[in-house]
Formats: C-alpha cells, structure tokens, sequence
C-alpha cells in the first residue's frame, strides 16, 4: 500500500473577507498519525476539506507525495476520506458500497473482489456484505464507511470527526478499531476531532489549533505535560488543569505567591524567571496531594463539591484568597462538602504562564 507525506507550505483560506487559515505550514510523515485538535470553527476541518480538494485556497501550496496537487481534483490527489455522516448509498448492499468507487474507475473484478474481502476481514464485516446499510448499527456504517476509503488503497486517509455521531461506547470501540488499523497498514492518517481524548489516544502527533493557527504541534505527552500556553492546557486534558492566579517571588527561595499562599518553585524548570512578575500556575488535577498540616508546603482548602468518577474521585475545592481548583483522589476518598483539607502542589508538575499573553514561561 502506498504511503504518502502531506507537506502544506504558506497556505491561505478565507470566505469573503473573513480568513480561516492564514500562512499555515504543517508536515504530515508517510505513516504519521496527525490529529487536527481544537473546539469548533477552529479551521482544522477547513484544512483538511483543503488536503481532499473540496474548497480552493487562495494561496500557499499543497503537496501530497511530493507532488503538488494544490489544483489537483480530488480524485488526482491519492487521498481517501471518511466523512462524519457515513453516506452510503442505502440500496445498496454493504459489498456494493465498499466496492462502488472501484467499479467506477474501472478497477478489475477480481481485484475488486480482493479489496473488498481484505477490508471486511480487517474491519470484521465479513457476515454483513450483503446487507443493507439500514440493517446495520450506527457502529457498523461507520466500519462500512471506513472500510469504502480503505479499498481505495490511498497514500493518504482522512478522518473528518468519524465518531462524532456514535454514542461513548461505540466511540471506545471503533476508537480501538482506528488505532489497530493504523498499526497494521502503516498508512499516513489525518484525523479531525474535537475529542481530546480521541487525539491523545490515537496520534503520534497532535496539532492542536484556534483561530487558524496551529497553537502547539508535539507527541500527545509532550502536549499534556508541557502545554505552550493556556489554550493548549486549558483544551487538551479533562478535567481542564487548573489555574491560579499569582506573582512570582524571589526572597531568597523562589516562590509562587497565591492570595496568603506561598508555593515553591525550585524545580529547574522555573530559573531564570522574573522577580514579583504576575503570572499564572497551571497544576492538573491528578497532580495534587494530600499532605498533613505541618507540611512546609501545605495550602489549606475548603472542599465545595465533591463528584464520584467511578475509577476516582474529583474534589473541587476553594483556598482563603476564594481561587478554585480541583484534583483527583481514590474512590474510596471519605471526604465531604465543608471539609478542610491540607494539599500541596509538587514543584515538578507546576506550569507557569505569562498573565497577559499566556505563553509558557
């Protein structure tokens, strides 16, 4: 199976006088898995209807394969793309669907016939050929859907939101199915979604964008555990990290200082930063502990909410100064609302960012 590189150069997009893309740049690897991550009207569909060659673009360059394809039509490109809606043709059999494309451009039979059978065994469709798409699951449309892109052998797959439609446990499963069809084709994949746990789950890499600019382009941990500012951390991450308004101080030990709340800040990722400079902490929920009260580093909160998760527990909590936050804890956690509790927040999953431009420092 052929497997292409997408190199995007300056590229430019708008609708009128609005501009949804504007001098993107973005390298996609033969066999990379990219997600495009990021909440609605972001652009990153707009990109990838882009790559497919459903909307022109007003500048910049497309390549796909080392050929430039920017005014290519679609069916020139070697791309195949998965819709959000499956869109299949519902009189016809799910063996017709999945081989439609190829009858059309005069593939031969037998070679159809091949396609077809190595796709439904991939995709497990194999008892359901010769149904119809109304006698199907939503699940099984959606591997039907997959499956019609797959026999077209492309160099490159596009994903637009594929499991937006599909309820939670559907979305696991064919979330499963995605990750394990990449790893046995090795096939260059793009992948819409605003699912953040879609993308950290199933890219190599993540781009995740607002505005038409791509925020941060980085491997899943490296975007959750250094995120480039606070959109990032804010976006990829559930519960969202939380964040805590402050200054940095330096009398002798580096600190953070929080309403009456003083937080070390010794770890080496924070040298170097400005003195009485306000700023912002990000800390994820998971990253918070219990401690005792004669801690050094103890802060004291007052528990507000309190929401069992099944594996875990999230404890929402508010300190003196009335700053939010919360973090995880065991199921078992036999806390209530009213509670004092005593936490610390460990130097080495501190965040710092810019109060203004929100950057990391």
């Amino acid at each position: 199976m052929q497997k292409s590189n997408v190199d995007i150069r300056s590229l430019q997009i708008g609708f009128g006088g609005l501009k949804v893309l504007e001098n993107l740049n973005l390298n996609v690897e033969a066999s990379e898995f990219l997600v495009l991550l990021g909440p609605s009207g972001c652009g990153k569909s707009t990109l990838l209807n882009a790559i497919a060659g459903l909307i022109d673009v007003r500048g910049g360059e497309i390549h796909i394969g080392g050929r430039d394809v920017t005014w290519a039509e679609p069916k020139d490109r070697g791309i195949a793309m998965v819709f959000q809606s499956y869109a299949l043709y519902p009189r016809m059999s799910v063996r017709r669907n999945m081989s439609f494309g190829l009858s059309v451009a005069g593939t031969p039979r037998d070679e159809i016939e091949r396609r077809v059978g190595e796709a439904a065994r991939m995709l497990q469709l194999n008892s359901l050929l010769d149904r119809r798409p109304s006698e199907l699951s939503g699940g099984q449309r959606q591997r039907v859907a997959i499956g019609r892109a797959l026999v077209r052998h492309a160099g490159v797959y596009l994903f637009d939101e594929p499991l937006s439609n599909l309820d939670a446990q559907l979305r696991a499963e064919l979330r499963v199915e995605i990750k394990r069809l990449h790893a046995r084709l090795g096939a260059t994949m793009i992948y819409v979604t605003h699912d953040q746990i879609e993308a950290l789950t199933l890219a190599d890499r993540i781009a995740v964008m607002q505005g038409g600019v791509i925020q941060q382009l980085d491997t899943p941990k490296k975007i959750y555990r250094e995120p480039v500012n606070r959109f990032v951390a804010s976006f990829v991450g559930s519960p969202a990290m939380n964040f805590i308004p402050g200054r940095i101080a330096r009398d002798g030990e580096t600190g953070f200082i929080a309403g009456a709340n003083r937080l070390g800040l010794n770890g080496y990722a924070f040298r170097g930063l400005p003195t009485d400079a306000p700023a912002v902490l990000g800390i994820r929920p998971e990253h918070i502990e219990l401690t005792a009260s004669d801690d050094p580093s103890a802060v004291s909160a007052r528990v507000e909410m309190v929401e069992p998760m099944g594996a875990d527990t999230l404890i929402w909590c508010r300190l003196a100064d009335n700053t939010a936050f919360s973090f995880r804890h065991d199921a078992d956690a036999q806390v209530c609302v009213g509670d004092t509790l005593n936490v610390r927040f460990p130097a080495e999953a501190l965040s710092l960012f810019d109060e203004i431009s929100g950057q990391r420092l």
